[in-house]
């Protein structure tokens, strides 16, 4: 059964950073980090691609995804967090047309 494992969700004050991490069960290619708001729909943060990464025109230039293979983990990093990126934030796997999702972490960004 393969799972994803969000951490390193909280409270932060606005300007400040934080870093998710997510454990997978085994490994995958294609990954990527959504996020929802009370209110509103799930969002592609950011994600791995074929050819890189895509980011969301509202995170770029302050959010970093990263991976280690060998861990089996993928990583945000998000810098001079803003308000309005309060969300629970979800890491996504995909392969063979299944899609999985993690448990999702709450980040709160307090102005």
């Amino acid at each position: 059964q393969v799972q994803l494992v969000e951490s390193g969700g909280g409270l932060v004050e606005a300007g400040g950073s934080l870093r998710l991490s997510c454990v997978a069960s085994r490994s995958f290619f294609s990954m990527g980090w959504y996020r929802q708001a009370p209110g509103k729909q799930r969002e592609l943060v950011a994600r791995f691609t074929l050819v890189g990464t895509d980011y969301a025109d509202s995170v770029k230039g302050r959010f970093t995804i990263s991976r280690d293979n060998a861990k089996n983990t993928m990583y945000l990093q998000m810098n001079s967090l803003k308000s309005e990126d309060t969300a629970v934030y979800y890491c996504a796997a995909s392969d063979f047309g299944n899609n999985y999702w993690g448990q999702g972490t709450q980040v709160t960004v307090s102005s």
